[in-house]
């Protein structure tokens, strides 16, 4: 290879992106295609969903080879990867399939905090269908979460919100619970008429319980003027607070000018009320805290984790930002187009 190249991936729990990326940050590919977690898929089916992704980024960028030793680094950062025995675990199957001279892999919630900050440290909360978080020190400690759901006191992803919503809908209609807006708005986001014939459709399989992630947008629209709404929105911001507290803490940061980054479609969804329920939460915790979402995609983290390794210039990094987010976000218009005309 005359010039280095990063193979950079960001697997979640809906989508997958891959890039190829020059040592100056140039993008020579970029793909996308559904979720990657081993978590869901296990973890063979993971590493071949990624073979036949860095096998269409190789053909894009005319590149030659099947994919084997394409990259000088690969930065491969997957939501289901929580704890070093599975960390372990795909880098010994990635290393087996020769995609690259060095491979690092994590949890994406590392390429969500990479993504949004040029510090290379602070607390990233990320909220896709599910939530999790990652504090990093400056002097390099880290703060982790398990982050399985229940079973290990997580609440806050997609499917959690879409959940408490169809719950206050359904106590609404039969009157369990107070009166709210979402009883018939819920509904009508499957094109049906109540909260019961949803339950019964969710019930009989013709509509997915995952697609209750698609509910969050509908809760914060009818936030702002149905109380129901509201307080699972505040809920919601009270989860991501009770994370964001527990990182800066217990990494002792609450003194430093430390940055708390939003990403994840759930948060880069959310209006004004979440964030502003999200920065009074956290005033208590320090001073100096600025809360913001991550304007890059969390791939463009793994991409500059890599350049970072190959000891790139600033011009790479900013060049590999504009390059590859503006490819991203070509992708998901194309794919909110392709949901609207479906």
């Amino acid at each position: 290879m005359t010039t280095p190249i990063v193979l950079a991936v960001d697997g979640g729990n809906s989508k997958t992106d891959l890039a190829l990326v020059r040592r100056d940050g140039a993008l020579l590919a970029h793909v996308r295609g559904p979720l990657s977690s081993p978590h869901h898929l296990g973890l063979d089916a993971c590493v071949d969903l990624l073979q036949q992704l860095l096998n269409d980024a190789v053909s894009t960028a005319g590149l030659d080879g099947n994919g084997s030793r394409v990259a000088e680094i690969a930065e491969i950062f997957l939501a289901g990867v929580d704890f070093p025995a599975e960390e372990h675990e795909l880098q010994a199957a990635v290393e087996a399939r020769d995609w690259a001279v060095r491979t690092v892999v994590g949890n994406d919630t590392f390429a969500v905090l990479r993504a949004g900050t040029a510090r290379g440290w602070g607390v990233a909360v990320v909220c896709g269908a599910g939530i999790n978080c990652v504090g990093v020190a400056p002097d390099g400690r880290h703060l982790r979460f398990p982050a399985l759901g229940g079973i290990t006191g997580d609440w806050g992803g997609g499917y959690d919100v879409g959940q408490a919503a169809l719950f206050a809908a359904a106590r609404s209609e039969d009157g369990r619970g107070p009166v709210t807006s979402l009883e018939q708005a819920v509904p009508a986001h499957f094109g049906l008429e109540t909260p019961l014939e949803l339950a019964l459709a969710i019930h009989g399989g013709s509509v997915a319980s995952r697609r209750l992630i698609e509910l969050a947008p509908v809760v914060f629209a009818e936030a702002d003027h149905d109380a129901v709404a509201a307080e699972i929105v505040e809920h919601l911001a009270t989860e991501v607070v009770a994370l964001a507290r527990v990182a800066i803490t217990r990494l002792d940061l609450a003194s430093e000018p430390v940055e708390v980054l939003l990403g994840g479609g759930l948060l880069r969804a959310g209006d004004g009320r979440l964030l502003g329920a999200i920065e009074e939460g956290l005033r208590d915790v320090g001073e100096h805290i600025e809360v913001h979402r991550t304007a890059s995609p969390p791939v463009v983290g793994a991409a500059l984790f890599g350049l970072d390794a190959l000891g790139a210039d600033e011009e790479a990094r900013a060049r590999v930002r504009f390059e590859l987010a503006a490819a991203v976000d070509s992708d998901e218009e194309l794919d909110e187009e392709g949901i609207a005309d479906g």
